[in-house]
């Protein structure tokens, strides 16, 4: 599922980095990897445990961010007959991570990789997630490689996963792949991406699934200043995430047939929340009439409007129930699907940066014989996931709040005009206000009468200070 991840460009000044430094310490953020697992990473690198079959003909190409180096999925879309093939190759983690190892171990004391605005703090050393276990282009690579047979409505008809070597020919970014397609001048395998990407969004539409297109932030520095803005993903990103997608409800299937895995889940909504959100929708002018569903509610927004951008943003608070849920020899849970993707649904597709994904590929090869040191660390990994999720979490809110204040750090007192998107329902003089400019959503209190949500309001800028004070406006 989407989230917001915040990238600096250029050089952060000093209170900024120092208030980074600040919150990874408090965080207990590791800084470095310890010894031994490094000398195992260079050790591992250079010989990784060698699949049987060669893939390599195929010229599988990556989208990811420009600066992106960790590269766990490279893609080959073709034709077959009235479908489609789609050929998904993942970064064979497993054929350098020894179990018991000290790359294991400490693979699962991170758990995942935390993204912060200056750098980033990796679930494996860059040795192996940036250099021999990433798909980088032009070079040989162990992957984990899904072939999955479309018919010409996108559904699924086959699907096959097996270990084998893939060499990717091109790294692309989205912008690029996007202008690709838009231009015509992509060639076939890149073309298909929007063929198969909206036949998939039709099914997701079908089944009643959701994807948020939330903007992403970005924090660029310019002449030495910081400016904020949104980034509203491009189409390519979401044809892309539905390759991911796919393939996760694939993962997730076979799982449930050989009766062990690990899945991602999510209960439905409760009505109470859903609610909150019509009140929300109604204070910030959007029409969302009594027939039309959440779903279809939700597919109708533009990111790039403010409006429509924060209300995106308030309904990820409705995936914050999503967890991972174990389940053994055929005895399955009670929930098995994620409300969102509206069908089961697993994460598999990223191992070089979450634990878990290393977990569920090794089920799906099994085919219901998993190794002995999948089954013993199963029943650990839900726990263990939460934790690391949780801190994540974490990480992103702190450095909003960071980078925000060092954005407004010399303006305290200055007046912003802005449109409230958020009251508190048990404080109604406390919020959220997002300005106009810097494109900033933070905190709104102080005042005598309840907050006009949806409403534009002249605010002033209380407190702002990277590491002490988080930003604070009050009505003026």
């Amino acid at each position: 599922m989407p989230s917001r991840r915040i990238r600096v460009t250029g050089t952060p000044e000093a209170p900024l980095r120092a208030a980074l430094t600040a919150l990874r310490t408090e965080l207990g953020v590791p800084e470095t990897f310890p010894p031994e697992v490094l000398a195992e990473a260079e050790r591992v690198a250079k010989a990784p445990a060698p699949p049987a079959e060669d893939a390599t003909d195929i010229p599988f190409f990556t989208i990811d961010p420009p600066t992106s180096m960790d590269l766990d999925q490279a893609m080959h879309l073709s034709r077959r007959g009235t479908g489609f093939r789609v050929r998904y190759a993942i970064a064979d983690v497993a054929a350098f991570v020894a179990p018991g190892g000290a790359l294991d171990a400490e693979a699962h004391r991170r758990v995942t990789t935390l993204y912060f605005p200056d750098e980033k703090t990796p679930l494996h050393p860059p040795l192996l997630s940036e250099g021999a276990a990433s798909l980088l282009p032009d070079v040989t690579r162990p992957a984990v490689l899904w072939t999955i047979d479309l018919d010409a409505d996108g559904r699924t008809v086959a699907v096959d996963v097996r270990r084998a070597l893939v060499r990717s020919r091109a790294k692309l970014d989205y912008a690029t792949a996007q202008q690709r397609i838009d231009t015509g001048t992509a060639e076939e395998p890149l073309a298909l991406l929007k063929d198969i990407g909206e036949a998939r969004e039709r099914l997701e539409i079908e089944r009643g699934g959701i994807s948020l297109n939330v903007p992403e932030q970005e924090i660029v520095q310019r002449d030495h200043t910081y400016e904020l803005a949104y980034r509203a993903p491009l189409p390519a990103d979401g044809w892309n995430a539905q390759i991911s997608l796919l393939t996760g409800m694939a993962a997730a299937d076979l799982m449930l047939a050989h009766g062990t895995g690990v899945l991602r889940t999510l209960p439905a909504a409760p009505d109470g929340a859903v609610g909150r959100l019509h009140r929300t929708a109604h204070a910030l002018h959007i029409d969302w009439p009594h027939h039309m569903s959440y779903a279809a509610l939700i597919r109708s927004l533009d990111p790039h409007r403010p409006h429509h951008a924060a209300f995106l943003q308030e309904c990820t608070a409705l995936l914050r129930g999503a967890g991972y849920t174990v389940f053994h020899d055929g005895n399955l849970p009670a929930i098995t699907t994620h409300a969102a993707v509206a069908a089961p649904y697993t994460h598999c597709t990223a191992p070089l940066r979450r634990l878990v994904d290393r977990y569920a590929s090794e089920l799906c090869l099994a085919a219901g014989s998993p190794p002995a040191w999948v089954l013993a660390g199963l029943d650990a990994l839900p726990k263990q996931m939460a934790d690391g999720t949780r801190l994540a979490g974490t990480v992103e809110r702190e450095c909003v709040d960071i980078v925000e204040a060092a954005l407004l750090k010399d303006r305290v007192g200055d007046l912003f005009d802005g449109c409230v998107v958020d009251v508190e329902e048990r404080q109604p003089t406390v919020g959220k206000v997002q300005l106009d400019s810097p494109a900033v959503v933070a905190r709104l209190e102080g005042g005598t009468t309840p907050l006009p949500l949806g409403e534009r309001l002249r605010v002033r800028l209380t407190q702002a200070d990277p590491g002490t004070a988080k930003v604070r406006f009050a009505p003026a």
